[in-house]
């Protein structure tokens, strides 16, 4: 079965590529998706494949910088007032959409209105309305000018707007949506504008000509995005010896998702260049608290002490990746002494806190997903691991759409998770820290843990900011709610002949400044 399935796909794959080569088109970019795009709508119905692809699209006031810090994008300036209340951003001049309207301040208003709608369903919502701080209105100054107030200061009011995951805070203009008020095709201010999409095959954007660059060199999401192809084609191939088949013939030009296991042979290819990095992305080891089966902090934890994470870690990754039991990842500058130390094997006291917990053998359920291989093998050797203290586990393999959406309502006992970066180390505890009550999704539902992240959003002290983190770590030890397992490397292939691909901590693919073939 698995034969004829593939076999199927390499034929598909193969009239694709004779697809694309029957265009002849000279300025063509052709790089691969792991699995087809929810859909086009910024920061809503999204994951990660959706915001890499909508970012070519869409553009915010502000965008994260490489070193993470945030600078400005569709902003020329912005000011921040003494009481840390009041954000006014200036925008460029002469800016446009896609469909040739001007950029305006009225624009800003209309996109944050639908963003703060609920109807929306905006993932960061909860940011701008409590969680952070509350958006009390978006007012226009002048053309050029939108004012921002907010009912407290945070430390990471820009951070928040800057977040792939929150579509960027991406404005957009008021016809991508139609008069039923239903989502239509994003008509933004970037690089590229929306072609055509074959669900299930692919995704084709065409270079927006009256795109307006910033002079800067290219900084993360911000700095110079010229549009060099004149069209990209995101191509879904979710399969790795297929995608490897399709880049050896030339089928597409780029995979910014090579598995570490295929490295030599990729170095071994003369017509083929590899970029590797670290990445702030990471996966974990989730557990459901308010599930019986795991509300035990002693299960819990004995299954921490089941696991050598560096061993886990070399073998998922090949040796790529780096172990790490912090939300923060290795590469942040708030990555520290106390966040390297993290879960010591130790299967003895592992095996000592399941009988103090009363276990009697039952199996939980673990679920994972073959989109990112991490996220498979990972479970396998969890439940490995699982098994020298006893502890019986059963892997249920769904597709990404059906475990993300048990990740989103937190029906689940326990799963193996990948999160995209975040580039703030506030914004990566956030990503597992919160209400349950209100956000399902969140892993981390306690008190003190909730308010120690709440300060951190809305002090700037590093100092302190590092002081905070470093009790939540000893916390999150503790209290075991999740076992983060590392952060992953990217390694992308490009074909010789393209030019200007680079690699960066946020581990998503930018396709402006780059050339096409």
């Amino acid at each position: 079965m698995f034969a004829a399935r593939h076999l199927l796909f390499s034929l598909a794959l193969a009239g694709l590529a004779l697809g694309v080569a029957a265009e002849a088109q000279s300025a063509t970019l052709r790089t691969r998706l792991k699995a087809d795009i929810r859909s086009t709508d910024p920061g809503a119905n999204r994951d990660g494949p959706t915001d890499l692809v909508v970012q070519h699209m869409i553009e915010g006031l502000v965008a994260f910088r490489e070193d993470t810090t945030v600078g400005p994008l569709l902003a020329e300036k912005y000011e921040v007032s003494p009481d840390g209340k009041t954000y006014t951003f200036t925008l460029r001049p002469g800016l446009k959409f896609h469909n040739g309207a001007s950029l305006t301040a009225d624009d800003v208003i209309w996109t944050w209105k639908r963003y703060m709608d609920p109807a929306t369903a905006w993932r960061c919502m909860s940011e701008f309305n409590g969680n952070i701080t509350k958006l009390e209105s978006v007012t226009k100054k002048d053309d050029r000018t939108v004012v921002f107030n907010f009912e407290r200061p945070s430390g990471l009011i820009l951070a928040s707007m800057a977040r792939p995951d929150c579509g960027g805070s991406g404005i957009y203009h008021k016809d991508s949506v139609g008069a039923d008020g239903k989502w239509r095709d994003p008509i933004g201010t970037g690089p590229f504008k929306m072609g055509e999409w074959k669900r299930g095959q692919y995704i084709e954007l065409q270079r927006f000509d009256g795109y307006q660059s910033r002079s800067e060199p290219r900084d993360g999401y911000t700095g110079a995005k010229k549009p060099l192809a004149d069209r990209v084609r995101f191509i879904v191939i979710p399969d790795a010896a297929a995608a490897k088949a399709a880049l050896f013939s030339d089928a597409i030009d780029v995979d910014f998702d090579i598995e570490p296991e295929d490295v030599a042979e990729y170095k071994a290819r003369p017509d083929v260049k590899l970029d590797s990095l670290p990445t702030m992305a990471m996966t974990a080891l989730l557990f459901q608290t308010k599930d019986p089966a795991v509300s035990d902090v002693r299960i819990r934890k004995a299954l921490a002490l089941a696991l050598d994470t560096a061993e886990l870690t070399d073998a998922v990754t090949g040796g790529t990746g780096k172990a790490n039991n912090s939300p923060i990842p290795v590469s942040s500058p708030f990555y520290g002494k106390v966040q390297s130390q993290g879960y010591k094997q130790n299967i003895a006291e592992a095996k000592k806190l399941l009988a103090a917990a009363g276990y009697n053998g039952q199996t939980f359920k673990l679920l994972c997903n073959k989109k990112l291989k991490t996220s498979f093998d990972s479970a396998v050797l969890v439940q490995a691991a699982a098994k020298q203290i006893g502890m019986n586990i059963d892997v249920e393999v769904l597709d990404w759409a059906t475990q993300l959406d048990r990740y989103t309502k937190g029906t689940y006992q326990m799963q193996t998770h990948p999160f995209s970066a975040r580039l703030d180390a506030s914004l990566s505890y956030e990503m597992v820290t919160g209400p349950k009550a209100t956000q399902p999704r969140k892993v981390w539902d306690d008190a003190e843990a909730i308010a120690m992240l709440k300060q951190s959003m809305e002090i700037t002290d590093k100092a302190k900011r590092q002081a905070l983190f470093d009790s939540l770590h000893a916390r999150q030890l503790e209290q075991v709610p999740l076992v983060v397992l590392f952060n992953e490397v990217q390694i992308a292939a490009v074909r010789k002949g393209i030019d200007g691909y680079k690699g960066w901590p946020m581990g998503t693919a930018r396709l402006w400044g780059v050339s096409g073939k």
